[in-house]
């Protein structure tokens, strides 16, 4: 059932060609609100008020709009505070033949086609994103050009480079001739306690918001095994002393268990993907309100595409088809030992733009669609440090707003399909269709 597409898109290219739409006042009217940081039921009839680009307050009813303002229907559809994907890569996409790109693409290309992912991911509804791993610090000059107004595209935040072992999972000259590559601290390449310390240091000084760490071998690397331990418990201790010095937490790829144990001792916030991991490291991450955070599409999309034969290198490919089967079941696992959960994708292992389909592998594990929208607002923002912002439509928030038509408690596979989004005032899509930018 279509809801008033063409009144809603006549409204928001309104707005959006208005002066007043980033700094002047709306009301949105939504048929059905579901915000879990606010309650624990969907809320029927609610109309957001909103000023500057915040919520002013959350009215019963459809109540008017103040002299001046716009008024927004969405009577007919349920809305939701900006998703959260806390696991992306907006500057990379996997595919055949990707694994050459890095001997064909300039910083330019790369700089373009981020652009793209980024207005993408957007547009399916994820106001804000966690970007754990970029090329070239073009997710740094990514996000301050989003913020800039120059280009659409999620609020960011950005690890840099990634930090890995010498041949570890996020080596860049792993898997290739080793005259053709010279990493170093300054790519994420580190390995001791000092050299450890300065490439988190380094990360930091270029604009990182976050620090990222390879804690165990990975499935789309090359040259390393995907569950194996990399850094030693004191190099762990060094890059998370090193980013908490700083205000920064430290996000911990891990798909084995050792790994993981490891980087939760140390004192890592998130384990990113987690596919082997035990009842010990569990009740650990529980105790110590460490976030998992899934990427179950990651698995699923690799495995599937690790069937077409040369899609990926020989080993990648048996990677995938051995560990991206296990990640449904581990999430289910995870969720229920009590393990703090929030939503991420790994977008760019799988094409951008497709970071709804999540949700369904997260209600497929077992978790409730309420509980699988609360990972992707409330929960994201707590392991983001941005509660204050994002992950809720209460007053004080940024009017982040998504909508679709259908209610997702009863199909969360309606998540896929987002008509309407609204980040910080501005609408960027209405009616299903984006508005122009």
């Amino acid at each position: 059932m279509m809801f008033r597409s063409s009144l809603t898109v006549s409204v928001a290219v309104g707005l959006w060609m208005s002066a007043a739409i980033a700094h002047g006042s709306v009301v949105v009217h939504c048929g059905k609100l579901i915000d879990p940081a606010a309650s624990a039921q969907p809320l029927a009839e609610r109309s957001i008020v909103i000023d500057q680009g915040r919520v002013v307050r959350v009215d019963a009813g459809f109540v008017s709009a103040p002299e001046g303002a716009k008024t927004v229907d969405l009577r007919q559809a349920t809305c939701m505070p900006g998703f959260i994907d806390s696991h992306t890569h907006l500057t990379m996409e996997f595919g055949k033949g990707s694994y050459l790109s890095k001997f064909v693409d300039t910083d330019g290309d790369i700089a373009y086609k981020a652009a793209r992912n980024a207005k993408l991911v957007l547009m399916a509804g994820f106001t804000t994103v966690r970007d754990l791993g970029g090329q070239h610090l073009v997710d740094a000059a990514l996000k301050n050009a989003i913020e800039r107004g120059d280009v659409p595209g999620p609020r960011m935040l950005v690890a840099t480079s990634a930090l890995s072992i010498t041949g570890g999972h996020a080596d860049p000259s792993a898997g290739y001739r080793e005259e053709l590559f010279h990493p170093t601290e300054a790519d994420g390449v580190v390995d001791g306690v000092d050299s450890a310390i300065r490439g988190a240091r380094i990360a930091i000084k270029r604009g990182a918001d976050v620090i990222k760490v390879t804690a165990t071998g990975g499935v789309m690397s090359v040259a390393d095994h995907g569950s194996g331990p990399q850094f030693s418990a004191p190099e762990l201790q060094a890059i998370v002393e090193t980013a908490k010095s700083h205000g920064l937490k430290v996000a911990a790829h891990a798909h084995g268990d050792e790994g993981a144990y490891l980087a939760v001792m140390a004192g890592a916030a998130s384990i990113e993907h987690g596919s082997y991991l035990t009842s010990k490291t569990y009740a650990l991450m529980k105790r110590n309100h460490v976030y998992l955070t899934p990427t179950v599409i990651a698995g699923a999309s690799v495995a599937e595409a690790a069937k077409t034969p040369g899609f990926f290198p020989p080993s990648v490919a048996a990677k995938a088809l051995e560990i991206g089967p296990l990640m449904v079941a581990a999430l289910g696992r995870a969720y229920k030992a009590g393990v703090p959960i929030a939503f991420g994708t790994d977008s760019g292992v799988y094409p951008h733009g497709r970071n709804a389909r999540e949700f369904g592998y997260m209600v497929e594990a077992g978790m409730p669609a309420f509980e699988v929208i609360r990972a992707a607002t409330q929960n994201a923002a707590d392991l983001l440090d941005r509660t204050k912002d994002i992950g809720s439509l209460q007053p004080g928030r940024f009017a982040d707003v998504v909508a679709v038509e259908g209610d997702p408690l009863a199909d969360i596979r309606v998540l896929e399909q987002v008509s309407f989004v609204m980040k910080q005032g501005r609408i960027y899509k209405a009616g299903g269709a984006a508005v122009a930018f």
